[in-house]
């Protein structure tokens, strides 16, 4: 798997939008919270896009995304919120950019379209965490994702079932968005769980 340089203050993250429609008042607290971390937030030209819910049209949000890939100043890009609508131009996008110039991709719910496809074509790790949508709801999530950004240690703890006999398991960390595997199932950005540790989302938000 190739490496992803961890993030440095001063650089520059893309917000972008590949499905659902959001405003500048709803992004603007996120906005305001990745300048304190000391990184600089550009803004994809079409991200206040309309086109029914979707964060303009297909071509659009390509675009936007096809930018982020390809400007070497970004050094990652963060999905605006979910919903539904990246699936839709996940054939348009060319990742190959990224083999050169790896840089972390974040999100989840229908970002999962992006996780799954990433890992399976150009073999760089992403990051399965919350959206500028929610940065103002669970400040714990924030601060994973910036830990995760800028190569600090993160750990996660939890109760397994009684029957679990395993104590200790180490592996590539895949999955994402049930729903969202389910409808990539036999195409070319299937998920691969061979051998690997399988994640399920299956909360709806």
């Amino acid at each position: 798997m190739i490496n992803v340089p961890s993030l440095k203050p001063n650089d520059k993250i893309a917000i972008i939008a590949t499905a659902r429609k959001i405003s500048a008042e709803e992004l603007s607290f996120a906005v305001e919270t990745i300048k304190a971390w000391g990184l600089r937030p550009v803004l994809g030209k079409n991200i206040y896009a309309i086109e029914n819910q979707f964060a303009g049209s297909d071509e659009q949000r390509a675009k936007d995304f096809q930018w982020a890939i390809n400007d070497e100043s970004i050094k990652a890009i963060i999905i605006a919120r979910g919903g539904y609508g990246t699936i839709r131009i996940i054939d348009e996008i060319d990742f190959n950019k990224l083999k050169t110039n790896p840089k972390w991709i974040t999100g989840y719910s229908d970002v999962t379209v992006l996780h799954s496809h990433i890992h399976q074509h150009i073999g760089i790790p992403t990051i399965h965490a919350t959206m500028p949508i929610n940065f103002s709801k669970n400040k714990e999530a924030v601060e994973t994702l910036r830990k995760c950004l800028f190569g600090e240690n993160v750990s996660y703890s939890f109760e397994t079932h009684p029957l679990n006999r395993i104590d200790e398991v180490k592996g590539v960390l895949v999955g994402g968005n049930l729903s969202l595997l389910y409808a990539l199932s036999g195409t070319e950005s299937d998920i691969d769980t061979k051998d690997k540790i399988l994640f399920l989302d299956i909360c709806s938000i």
